[in-house]
């Protein structure tokens, strides 16, 4: 009998011997999943091939034949930030986090390795640094996905496809209640769960032999994919094709690579392996953590968590309903429930540290509580930058063709120009974005072809501005639409990180340049700002500063595209912005020098 002839009982029982030596046909038959019918008739078979012995001890034939289904290595992919699970990924990698007193991938190592898979690759991105412990303790070698930020679990696999073939495909952060690995397998496998009623998992339709015919997301009362998978040699190289060919079109970036499985299944065969119910967990949000462990809340080392119950004077136990918010650019933020009321937590986002003054933040969020701008802000750490606010639910953004929310906007602008508080800090738009062009610099992320030439554009409208000669007052500096909410009634002003004192244009830049408007809007939104028709000075100095924001904006969005953080079609709008107002500034500053 050769070995690619071997049946899947046959397989199940030579493997169960290489494993655990000669046994009951009985505890063959519990531990492989067949009836003892077909444990005897597999037995047999093997014994007269000359694969198994007289007593039931594999041979040395044997052990040839399961070298085709021996177990390579295992991938463990752990890059990815896990944002469904706030606000506890946000210090540390899920993978990590310590469940029924065992860290979660390292638990899933000592299964590997309790199987006898000992080249295992953990493959890291966010807080990389965290995982890198694993090599020295557990012997695992490290791999760093640099395109965990911009890309799916698609590109881990990328990275590691050399290293693909009999090989155990993981998650760090699932847990399994029993041991699922092996160091023998049939054949490629997905794990799967039956999911009884509603679900928005990955779905499974199988035929023959439990083969994968088809994946649907969403539905009801059927087996999903959940936990690891298993790749054969024949699958990994078919896959390995694929992904090679597929990886550099922009519509692969987002897709798991389950996603690109389910759209090649004519030519990767794999099987469904289903488990019970209770053996394979995968923790989507902190609720079902909790609920699989009860202590995990208590015991998890959060300062998040330490914070929230100390401003709101709430125990841990009285935390519930957090729900991430995706909508910041800077930041990550969660809602969340205490003492029957909403709240969000505001978690300084990744680079932050070095363009935002958290000081000058706290001092003028509070500013902008007593004058009435924005009454839902609670408290800020004005060292660390976390901040906790009131949550307004069904709220909207200001919306730019609504004439009469831009009135309102405008003016809530002028009461904190006008309000005559002075900060000790100061947001000059201009060095700000000299200092991120600077930054980006170090990073080789401004030699782009007309870089320079609008570099020297907007440094000649900073010139203009510069002798003005106008009074710096206190100044929002991020003056724009997410910001400024409608809800129970009124506007909001909120997040204040960049405020400071600066020139009153300042805000009117960043709200103009963050707009769909052109020139023609925007002398009629200044007309609104100064209740009357700007002087033809005044007009030249507010276009220049839309160009000096608009490149602000535009730097600031290449930095954080720098730091793994891009902020999307943003960046394209400050890039036309600082170019369009820029020249629209250069020609309104020239006539008032052909006047003069």
């Amino acid at each position: 009998m050769r070995s690619e002839t071997l049946t899947r009982n046959q397989f199940g029982v030579l493997a169960d011997a290489a494993v655990c030596g000669p046994r009951s046909q009985r505890k063959v038959a519990d531990r492989i999943g067949i009836s003892l019918g077909s444990v005897n008739t597999a037995t047999r078979e093997l014994k007269q091939s000359g694969l198994l012995d007289e007593e039931g001890r594999i041979t040395q034939s044997g052990l040839e034949a399961l070298k085709p289904h021996k177990v390579d290595n295992a991938i463990i992919m752990a890059a990815g930030i896990s944002s469904r699970f706030a606000p506890i990924s946000y210090e540390r990698p899920k993978g990590l986090l310590r469940v029924k007193g065992e860290v979660l991938i390292e638990r899933q190592i000592g299964q590997l390795k309790e199987a006898g898979i000992d080249d295992i690759t953990v493959v890291v991105g966010y807080m990389k640094e965290q995982f890198f412990y694993l090599e020295d303790k557990f012997g695992v070698k490290i791999r760093v996905n640099e395109e965990y930020a911009n890309r799916n679990n698609n590109s881990t696999l990328m990275l590691v496809r050399e290293q693909l073939g009999n090989t155990f495909i993981c998650s760090s952060d699932n847990y399994f209640s029993e041991n699922v690995f092996e160091p023998y397998v049939y054949q490629a496998y997905y794990a799967a769960t039956f999911f009884k009623g509603r679900t928005d998992e990955y779905l499974l339709e199988t035929g023959t032999g439990k083969r994968i015919v088809g994946v649907r997301i969403g539905g009801s009362d059927q087996f999903g994919m959940l936990g690891h998978a298993y790749f054969d040699r024949a699958f990994s190289g078919e896959f390995r094709r694929i992904l090679e060919e597929e990886y550099d079109r922009p519509e692969t970036a987002p897709k798991l690579w389950e996603d690109i499985f389910r759209e090649h299944l004519d030519m990767l065969h794999m099987v469904m392996r289903p488990y019970e119910q209770g053996v394979v967990h995968e923790f989507d949000s902190l609720g079902e953590l909790r609920d699989f462990d009860p202590a995990f809340i208590e015991n998890v080392d959060s300062s998040i968590l330490d914070n929230i119950c100390k401003t709101l004077d709430v125990k841990r136990s009285g935390i519930s309903g957090i729900v991430p918010i995706s909508q910041g650019l800077t930041n990550l933020s969660f809602k969340f429930d205490a003492k029957g009321k909403q709240y969000v937590y505001r978690h300084p986002g990744a680079g932050t540290d070095k363009i935002i003054n958290r000081e000058s933040e706290a001092f003028s969020q509070q500013v902008g509580y007593k004058l009435g701008l924005d009454d839902t802000y609670i408290y800020e750490d004005p060292r660390e930058g976390w901040k906790i606010s009131r949550y307004l639910p069904d709220c909207a953004e200001l919306d730019y063709n609504d004439w009469g929310q831009v009135e309102e906007a405008l003016g809530m602008a002028r009461t904190l120009h006008e309000c005559g508080v002075e900060s000790k800090w100061s947001f000059d738009v201009y060095e700000k974005a000299q200092e991120l062009v600077a930054l980006l610099d170090e990073r080789h992320r401004a030699s782009f072809d007309d870089f320079k030439e609008l570099y020297a554009l907007i440094d000649s409208l900073a010139q203009f501005v510069s002798r003005d000669g106008t009074k710096p007052c206190l100044c929002h500096n991020d003056f724009y639409n997410p910001n400024l909410l409608i809800a129970e009634g009124k506007m909001y002003l909120i997040d204040w990180e960049y405020s400071g004192m600066s020139d009153y244009a300042s805000d009117l830049g960043t709200f103009v340049c963050c707009s769909p408007y052109g020139v023609e809007e925007t002398e009629r939104v200044l007309q609104l700002y100064f209740q009357r028709t700007p002087t033809q000075h005044e007009l030249a100095h507010c276009l220049s500063y839309i160009a000096i924001s608009s490149f602000y904006w535009f730097v600031w969005a290449l930095y954080k595209d720098a730091c793994g953080a891009p902020v999307g079609e943003w960046l394209y709008l400050w890039y036309k912005n600082a170019k369009a107002f820029g020249h629209a500034a250069k020609e309104a500053v020239e006539r008032i020098a052909e006047g003069a």
